[in-house]
């Protein structure tokens, strides 16, 4: 039996060819077909990943200060020198360890995470707060889009540096 995964789970009706060139089905590809799928498909397709094209994410600051009003501002400022409300100002924040705001009272946790903001930590973050920095007290669930959060992250770059 050959080490390499079967085409059937993603092509049930597959033709390949041998290399006499004729035409047969079969759950087992040979060499040729294997190299000649690479080609095609490309390597994820032998790692069971998706047959897609990796999307690119736009950022759109416009589309982010939207998000922001909507599910931020209630807790959150970004103006330099604005207020802490429940949550602290993020003036700043690109580039700042996590819990170093003065004057906001963060939870342990997040004082102790060693987490340093940056555009990949803030997407992860956004994605399940609670579940990024186990024991702090923001409340938020989180925002699930990944164009939504890239679309946050393009506002905060902009209104908080």
């Amino acid at each position: 039996m050959s080490s390499r995964l079967s085409f059937s789970f993603l092509y049930p009706k597959i033709f390949f060819r041998n290399s006499k060139s004729e035409a047969r089905h079969s759950s087992e590809p040979c060499e040729e077909d294997f190299e000649a799928s690479l080609r095609i498909l490309g390597p994820g397709w032998a790692l069971g990943r998706p047959l897609q094209q990796p999307q690119l994410l736009v950022m759109s600051a416009e589309k982010g200060a939207k998000i922001f009003k909507t599910k931020c501002s209630q807790c959150h400022t970004v103006e330099k020198g604005g207020a802490h409300k429940q949550g602290p100002n993020l003036n700043g924040i690109f580039g700042r360890q996590s819990g170093q705001a003065e004057n906001y009272s963060y939870s342990t946790a997040n004082k102790n995470s060693g987490i340093m903001w940056g555009e990949d930590t803030l997407f992860e973050y956004l994605l399940a707060p609670k579940n990024y920095i186990k024991g702090t007290k923001m409340v938020f669930a989180g925002i699930k889009s990944a164009k939504d959060r890239k679309d946050l992250i393009a506002y905060l770059k902009e209104s908080t540096a």
